[in-house]
């Protein structure tokens, strides 16, 4: 079978329905590849006539607003706890250090650190549940969340959508070759947006740091 008849085979809502499933228990503060399954399925999209690129960003936006929501709601219930269990589970990414600079950046920078989260995905995962557990506003909390949700995903949605347009009108005559190059397209992107999100981060993290005293001589 052709590789273009066997992605026809994928049935779309099963597409929408894994997009939004794994970016909203993602956004629960489990931590999935939401990013990773966006990207893929926006790609998808650009290589089929089925799929379409729209619905991947309209699930993609729900299951985050949806996921965060209930995020927030186990914080503010049982904050500690989740972030205890997920400290044993995951100690490289949820130790004791991982939450209180997240804390640090989100009692600074307030409902902006849950609309810029959504781009980070160390932050992406845990703004529901600091949120809730730091008791900020719902209603600010829901805005800034289904900002930043809808923008988060439609707009890389669009971009890699188009990305495999491009691509795939470049390759045309070479279909694996051009599925390929999206795919490996989609994947760079992804890494220098981590990367750059990173630097984000150590930023946050010099920002948050006292400077040194001055000793008197």
């Amino acid at each position: 079978m052709h590789i273009d008849q066997w992605l026809n085979t994928i049935p779309a809502l099963s597409v929408y329905l894994i997009v939004g499933g794994v970016i909203m228990i993602e956004s629960l503060g489990i931590p999935l590849p939401g990013e990773i399954v966006l990207v893929s399925s926006a790609l998808l999209a650009s290589q089929t006539d089925h799929i379409s690129p729209l619905w991947v960003g309209v699930f993609a936006s729900v299951g985050a607003i949806v996921g965060d929501s209930i995020g927030y709601t186990i914080g503010r219930k049982g904050g500690h706890r989740l972030f205890a269990w997920a400290g044993r589970k995951f100690p490289k990414h949820f130790g004791p250090k991982h939450i209180e600079k997240a804390k640090g950046i989100f009692e600074k920078r307030g409902v902006w650190a849950v609309f810029f989260g959504r781009f980070i995905a160390f932050l992406r995962i845990l703004a529901g549940p600091l949120a809730g557990s730091l008791h900020m506003p719902y209603r600010k909390f829901l805005v800034a969340n289904a900002l930043g949700g809808v923008v988060w995903a439609g707009g890389t949605t669009a971009a890699v959508y188009y990305l495999g347009i491009v691509a795939e009108k470049w390759l045309s005559r070479f279909s694996y070759f051009g599925l390929g190059a999206a795919v490996i397209a989609g994947i760079v992107i992804s890494i220098i947006v981590k990367k750059r999100m990173t630097h984000v981060e150590e930023d946050e993290e010099a920002e948050t740091k006292e400077p040194a005293p001055v000793t008197e001589r």
